[in-house]
């Protein structure tokens, strides 16, 4: 096949990749987009944020209507049908497939699925069914993200240990398992598993689930896992694990014993690393760190004038909005826009329950590099929202700076958190003060006042709470 010529090529269509495609397109470039998967979407899409939400969603649901009893709502047990529950799931995924292919169709992006590999820094051989084709480049930004870590005395060749990958496709309701690794996707696939009716027994190295986030956001998220799982097991070590008839059994070093059991299935969650290998790097001038990230510069440009880099593989933080911001630098950056600042401002989410949020500054993060700021808290107990919804186990609070007010960050958890970081990450992004978050109407009753009510507490007028003003301190 003649090779095709185009001005921008984009390598992965996750949402780092279809976003920079698309916006490339709009500004009147000709782009092609290649994904190896027969959909497009990601890992984000296809394995990772949009299914696991979904089955969250399903927790969500059994949960409540296993707490209502004590709002005089009783239901009988809930009968799962896991093919079913499946097929949902599965159609979520379809139509987003479609809706995004039926969007490159519109914004005139031409699609190759196969797998690409440089031959040279204006050079992608593509690897289809038909067979090998040639695109030629002007600039190419590589969104190929990243892939579920597996250490390789986990790795059994035995379906029964699972990724995230595996988890998602709900083979089954294990009656045991166990989870390694009590980061975001750990607790949240945790959580799906133990709604369900897995007794579920989560491993922890760490002194702490959700590494991360402050301990005060994380305190109510580790409440609910004391509840809902076999149990929880921080500072410990899974040492060994092997394939034992239909089960795996697996050894366990936890405050200074070994255990030896036997688990239905096992869940690793210890890190996602970057398909950054087998793409032809070596063929240009990008360079990777000793973990394999690819190094970019503030336009999310490789050591290669003609290659950018964004989303997973490109290192930071591996969030989905992360990639598809970064989508935009990379596609400014390559129509002649000029280095944008270095610190952009990006929410994280973890969708446990109670979810957690935060923008900015963490109180932790403020300590740790011996930051001075105040701290002004609402708790939801005082919320007249979250008393309706009987989800009193949340907290807003506000990372300030005690000489300017200017709001450095929010934290919060709680019912919808996620929902309601948005304010918090436009306080941030625009600067704000707290007398704008304490000043802005908020509508009532509502879980966003606890953020104007978060406000209020620093000057000691909170409607709802009783507190003495830090700004006159």
């Amino acid at each position: 096949m003649d090779p095709i010529k185009t001005e921008v090529v984009v390598l992965g269509a996750g949402p780092g990749g279809y976003a920079a495609a698309f916006y490339a397109a709009a500004h009147g470039k000709k782009v092609i987009l290649i994904e190896q998967d027969k959909k497009l979407g990601g890992v984000c899409l296809n394995r990772g944020c949009i299914p696991s939400k979904a089955l969250l969603h399903v927790s969500k649901l059994v949960n409540e209507t296993r707490d209502s009893s004590r709002w005089g709502i009783t239901f009988g047990p809930p009968q799962i049908d896991v093919d079913k529950l499946r097929t949902w799931k599965d159609s979520i995924i379809t139509k987003l497939n479609v809706g995004v292919a039926s969007l490159a169709k519109a914004r005139g992006v031409q699609v190759l699925h196969g797998r690409g590999y440089f031959d040279d820094s204006q050079t992608l051989r593509v690897e289809t069914d038909a067979g090998q084709q040639f695109v030629q480049f002007e600039k190419a930004i590589i969104a190929v993200g990243s892939k579920p870590a597996m250490h390789r005395d986990f790795d059994l060749g035995n379906p029964r240990v699972m990724t995230s990958t595996e988890a998602l496709n709900l083979e089954d309701i294990p009656e045991n398992l166990l989870v390694i690794g009590g980061g975001y996707i750990g607790m949240e696939l945790g959580t799906v598993y133990a709604s369900l009716g897995s007794k579920v027994v989560l491993v922890e190295a760490m002194d702490s689930i959700l590494a991360g986030a402050d301990p005060d956001l994380v305190r109510p998220v580790a409440k609910y896992a004391e509840k809902a799982f076999r149990e929880t097991r921080l500072k410990a070590k899974v040492l060994k694990m092997a394939t034992s008839g239909k089960q795996i059994k697996v050894v366990i070093e936890h405050n200074g014993q070994k255990l030896e059991e036997l688990y239905d299935r096992v869940l690793v969650s210890i890190g996602r690393s970057p398909n950054s290998s087998d793409i032809g790097l070596e063929n240009t001038k990008v360079l990777r760190d000793d973990r394999g990230f690819l190094k970019v510069d503030a336009n999310q440009q490789t050591g290669d004038a003609n290659i950018y880099a964004i989303g997973d593989v490109a290192g930071g933080i591996m969030l989905a909005h992360k990639a598809s911001k970064e989508a935009r630098i990379a596609v400014e950056s390559l129509l002649g826009g000029e280095a944008v600042p270095e610190k952009i401002i990006i929410p994280a989410v973890v969708f446990t329950d109670p979810e957690v949020a935060w923008v900015g500054l963490t109180e932790t993060e403020a300590k740790a590099k011996n930051i001075t700021v105040k701290v002004a808290k609402f708790p939801w107990g005082a919320s007249g929202r979250a008393l309706t919804l009987d989800r009193t186990d949340g907290l807003t609070k506000l990372i300030i700076d005690p000489v300017t007010e200017r709001i450095l960050g929010v934290g919060m958890v709680g019912h919808g958190a996620g929902e309601l970081v948005g304010e918090a990450v436009v306080a941030v992004e625009m600067g704000a003060c707290v007398k704008d978050l304490a000043s802005v109407v908020h509508a009532h009753p509502t879980l966003s006042e606890t953020i104007m009510e978060a406000a209020e507490t620093f000057y000691g007028h909170s409607s709802h709470m009783f507190s003495r003003s830090q700004a006159a301190e």
